[in-house]
């Protein structure tokens, strides 16, 4: 949604979109709990839960974006139930790695404001961090009980050499109710911010 709004406003930037998708299934190809695999950055990874399977994937696709030497990158995932368990459908997760500018993290959450899709940053402490390394591999896929929705950002930050943002949709993503001009089901969180900002940067 929001490639196709960047193209209809014919605005003047050079943008690259990673769809990074997958889904949690059995089979006999599947990742069982206990496997150690090896990301695309040759990183290992212990996998503790299926269930994290989207940061995987994201993870790759954050390291495939250093091809490009971008200015900066966002990604968005409906990562975590922690995140929705904590702001709920109002508002969007967000985290940032110590490179993205204070100048671009404040355009953010303007746009936020302004197409109310709005921002809350969690923190990037380095001990959380020491949460998602592993005794058997480079790191784990599952940070533990608590600060599920940092750890999983601590986890994707690692994959990152770049200024970026990580915003956790899995709260206003999907609605079993309309709520002001959002609709039932899909809302599409995230494209009006992009579209905000990328308009006026």
């Amino acid at each position: 949604g929001a490639m196709a709004g960047i193209a209809k406003l014919d605005l003047p930037i050079n943008i690259v979109g990673l769809v990074s998708l997958t889904d949690n299934r059995p089979g006999l190809d599947a990742v069982a709990p206990g496997d150690v695999i090896t990301m695309y950055s040759g990183d290992t990874v212990e996998v503790l839960n299926t269930d994290a399977e989207g940061r995987l994937v994201m993870a790759d696709a954050l390291h495939y974006a250093k091809k490009y030497d971008p200015e900066f990158v966002f990604d968005f995932a409906t990562l975590t139930g922690a995140s929705a368990a904590a702001i709920g459908p109002e508002g969007t997760v967000c985290m940032a790695n110590d490179t993205l500018s204070a100048e671009i993290k404040a355009k953010l959450f303007a746009s936020g404001n302004n197409t109310h899709e709005r921002l809350v940053e969690f923190p990037m402490w380095k001990e959380y961090g020491e949460l998602v390394k592993s005794k058997i591999a480079d790191y784990k896929n599952l940070g533990g009980p608590y600060g599920g929705s940092i750890t999983a950002g601590k986890f994707l930050e690692v994959f990152t050499d770049y200024p970026w943002m990580h915003f956790d949709i899995a709260g206003p993503a999907y609605l079993k109710a309309p709520v002001g001009y959002r609709q039932a089901g899909g809302t599409g969180v995230g494209v009006r911010l992009m579209l905000d900002f990328l308009s006026n940067y």
